[in-house]
């Protein structure tokens, strides 16, 4: 069991770049930060870009792995996301993991002046964006004519610094992102059922994310591969219990339990943000950060 942090871009970076520093010292596997041009209640506040932070904590940081959580087509394009992501891998010698999902309904979905797409429109350019970015950040030289994106003569020398590229960490639920997962992730993402998430409870939660995973083993076996292969990631803030889990070092650990019996082989916690739905006290954080795994056994 592994546990990271997800650090959302709001700080001005001489103040952010001592949560980095910090998150680091704490002994976290990794740091990600949402990649949103706003989200939700944040959205009237300060927010800055994910690759430009993350590039600053590549700076900022030795060892701590860093990432999205989670990248989307809603405002990007393979070509151009490629380039800064071999850029950041260079940048922080082969630390970074990409987070990726289909995006939804948010205010990223409308930003560029376009209609929200429809759930199978999201899939259907999902499906074309992931097996694009794979050739880009492996490939010399990618020619492409898709039906959402393209690509023409595009060199992305010398590639990531990872070989052969960078991981992919998929988030999915549904049948066809499970499939991609299986093809081309290296790890696995969920925020649970968000069906749960306001009435649900914590033992129909753990339910739902057993099926969860036996789907992807199911879309894995179809891939001719083997689900161990993928790390299971589990953001936290979305399940039932929501942010409930950082009230003690008790309830964390009994949460990590359950989840690591699931399957789970990575929890992603909130860095603390005050007067929000993140908010933590900072030493009952901290002391998760570095005890907690130490008491699951």
């Amino acid at each position: 069991m592994r546990l990271s942090t997800v650090i959302l871009p709001i700080h001005r970076w001489a103040e952010g770049q001592k949560i980095w520093r910090r998150a680091e010292d704490l002994g976290f596997h990794a740091a990600y930060t949402y990649d949103h041009l706003s989200w939700r209640s944040f959205r009237d506040g300060p927010w800055f870009g994910a690759i430009p932070t993350l590039t600053a904590a590549a700076a900022a940081t030795q060892s701590m792995r860093l990432g999205t959580l989670v990248t989307s087509p809603n405002f990007r394009h393979p070509v151009t996301l490629a380039k800064e992501l071999i850029t950041l891998d260079d940048v922080s010698g082969g630390r970074v993991t990409l987070g990726i999902g289909a995006g939804g309904n948010g205010f990223d979905a409308t930003a560029l002046g376009q209609e929200p797409w429809t759930p199978k429109e999201r899939a259907d350019r999902f499906a074309e964006f992931v097996p694009l970015l794979d050739r880009l950040l492996t490939e010399d030289v990618v020619t492409e004519r898709g039906t959402f994106y393209s690509a023409d003569e595009v060199r992305d020398i010398p590639g990531c610094v990872q070989r052969p590229r960078l991981p992919f960490a998929v988030a999915a639920t549904g049948p066809r992102g499970m499939r991609l997962a299986a093809r081309y992730g290296q790890a696995w993402v969920t925020t649970g059922d968000p069906k749960l998430y306001e009435t649900g409870t914590a033992a129909e939660s753990a339910e739902a994310l057993r099926g969860q995973i036996e789907r992807l083993g199911k879309a894995c076996a179809e891939s001719g591969r083997d689900v161990a292969e993928l790390d299971k990631v589990l953001l936290t803030g979305f399940t039932p219990e929501k942010n409930a889990v950082l009230d003690s070092l008790e309830a964390f650990v009994d949460f990590a339990g359950v989840h690591r019996d699931l399957g789970f082989t990575e929890i992603v916690i909130h860095w603390p943000i005050q007067d929000s739905v993140f908010a933590a006290d900072q030493a009952v954080f901290e002391a998760i950060a570095t005890e907690a795994l130490g008491r699951l056994g």
